[in-house]
């Protein structure tokens, strides 16, 4: 399942579109479409007929492809990499009166997730190149109380994994990588989840390889195989007699067979999904403008997964104008993601503006353009097109 590195020179050579879901020109672009092929819809449709819909031989097939990926490591599937995160804090001993440090530019769940075990999320600003979290700023942020470190790369760029095992080394720090967004991805050609910390991944229905929803966690040994079990099934062991016992509150956070079947589909495609997202990523860098005051992503062509394919618009340009504007021309834009500790939860905490500078100017500037397999040429410059019209009415 391990791809080769791609060769840019070669990008325009991949195809640009599936066999299903390619785009019109007059139809409404949205900025992520799931691609399920026919054979997955079949599978989908096995699994209802075998009438063992929630979690049973898909799911275990599923973790042992995922297992056979992440060069063997234990793997569990839960039903999101929230529920994930939060197994594998629980599994840290991360609870009431510990700290853990993370980024504020993500999707709130990271965050949610040290609060739902009782601790408290201690971010550090965003570099302003890669928009992941500044190692350099750990440090400065390490008390007594803090148990753990949670990196987020965001959009499918990987965190520099050699700095951060030196951090984590260097402070005794456990670390969860939120991988949600970077399956598929690699470090200097490991992939992503082959590393020695806790891992989260994402199913979700608009990552690169999806089970509808749906999530993993890679665990560093098989120590806490069985208590991740408990886990995600209401702390429940079951004896072969029949009977069982509870030793720990558990959740209810197991993958269904329906889910894994949708997963092991898209597994199958994941060369050419990592390979077309890629291409389209390097259409947007060879047709976006310069003059046109957007600032493009890291062009990473080497281990990005290209989850998401991310831009800045220019200070002073309205994000709500832009994203209207678009919208009325056809194209679906995103926003991944606000800024966590200026949400109201998080400012309960004492969190307020201009406490991260950085990921505060990202985070009110950046949109998502569509990326997904099933886009064509025409539609990467279908989007091009209307950026740089709209970008000229509001710049006036």
């Amino acid at each position: 399942m391990q791809w080769p590195a791609l060769n840019i020179s070669l990008m325009f050579s991949v195809e640009h579109h599936m066999e299903q879901g390619q785009t019109k020109t007059n139809d409404f672009l949205p900025f992520t479409k799931p691609f399920i092929d026919e054979e997955t819809i079949g599978a989908v449709v096995a699994v209802l007929r075998s009438g063992w819909l929630t979690g049973g031989p898909k799911v275990l097939e599923f973790e042992r492809a995922l297992s056979t990926y992440c060069a063997g490591r234990s793997v569990r599937t839960f039903n999101s990499a929230t529920a994930a995160l939060i197994a594998a804090l629980r599994l840290a001993g991360v609870g009431v009166g510990d700290e853990v440090v993370t980024s504020p530019l993500t999707w709130v769940a990271t965050a949610n997730s040290v609060l739902e075990v009782g601790a408290r999320p201690v971010f550090v600003d965003i570099e302003y190149h890669t928009r992941n979290i500044d190692l350099s700023g750990v440090a400065d942020k390490l008390t007594p109380s803090t148990k753990a470190l949670i990196p987020v790369d965001l959009a499918g760029l990987p965190v520099d994994r050699d700095k951060l095992q030196t951090l984590a080394h260097s402070h005794a720090l456990l670390v969860i990588e939120d991988a949600a967004q970077s399956f598929g991805a690699n470090w200097k050609g490991r992939p992503v989840g082959t590393g020695p910390n806790f891992v989260a991944f994402s199913f979700h229905a608009n990552k690169n390889v999806t089970s509808g929803e749906g999530g993993a966690l890679v665990l560093p040994d098989e120590v806490d195989l069985a208590l991740c079990e408990r886990l995600r099934l209401q702390g429940v062991t079951r004896y072969p007699d029949g009977t069982m016992d509870v030793t720990e509150l558990g959740a209810k956070a197991n993958m269904s067979d329906i889910a894994a079947a949708i997963g092991l589909g898209q597994l199958v495609h994941m060369e050419n999904i990592y390979r077309q997202r890629a291409a389209l990523a390097c259409q947007y860098f060879a047709t976006l403008r310069s003059d046109m005051g957007l600032e493009l992503p890291l062009p990473d062509f080497e281990q990005s997964n290209w989850h998401m394919f991310q831009v800045l618009l220019p200070h002073g340009v309205s994000r709500a104008s832009f994203i209207e504007a678009m919208r009325a021309d056809g194209i679906g834009i995103g926003v991944h993601y606000s800024v966590v500790h200026l949400y109201s939860l998080y400012r309960k905490l004492g969190y307020g503006p201009g406490d991260f500078p950085v990921a505060e100017d990202v985070g009110s500037r950046i949109v998502t353009l569509p990326l997904f397999p099933g886009m064509r040429e025409t539609d990467v410059n279908r989007v091009c097109f209307s950026i740089e019209k709209i970008l000229l009415l509001l710049r006036k």
